[in-house]
């Protein structure tokens, strides 16, 4: 686990690191982890809002940690990104990804606060295997931001490398080459 995350990741993740004290909780995560990977029916984009507002909601910093750098390295703008946490008074986001993060947050309610207005008007612009999706996305999520929250794990300095000049990048792994 250790040496996939630093291939991948450049770090051991902190949640990974954790789940390793029970072997077999880190194994079953692993491969849910891989399943999910491999659902594709739902916007990348509003799939990434989706987690983040989730995350947000229930205030885990190392998932909306991790979540910037993922979405920052597919190429989603930094600005919606950054005003997940307080999307209802940006004006970067279109009506859909208004109602994915208010379903989100609806969903993360407890209890659950989703209205049937939100979730036809969802329903009936993403279609039934997106909609699944989006509220499958949102299950997870909570599942990822709970147990990390209940663990005590923090940002890991993911976002702190992804709004990084590219010059600026150059120069700092020249210097360090130059060391």
């Amino acid at each position: 686990m250790e040496w996939y995350s630093k291939r991948a990741y450049g770090k051991v993740l902190d949640p990974g690191r954790a789940l390793a004290h029970h072997p077999r909780v880190l194994w079953a995560d692993l491969r849910f982890e891989q399943s999910v990977a491999k659902w594709n029916r739902l916007d990348p984009d509003l799939k990434a809002l989706a987690e983040m507002a989730t995350a947000a909601s229930i205030g885990c910093s190392w998932c909306m940690d991790f979540g910037y750098w993922v979405s920052r390295e597919r190429g989603m703008a930094r600005e919606k990104l950054v005003d997940v946490p307080r999307w209802r008074d940006s004006d970067v986001y279109t009506p859909l990804e208004r109602d994915v993060m208010e379903y989100a947050e609806a969903m993360t309610a407890t209890p659950p606060t989703v209205d049937d207005d939100l979730a036809a008007r969802l329903l009936g612009r993403l279609g039934e295997p997106a909609f699944v999706e989006l509220t499958a996305m949102v299950a997870v999520e909570n599942l990822r931001s709970r147990i990390n929250s209940a663990l005590g794990l923090t940002s890991q300095g993911f976002k702190d490398s992804c709004d990084v000049p590219p010059a600026a990048r150059r120069s700092t792994a020249s210097s360090e080459r130059a060391r």
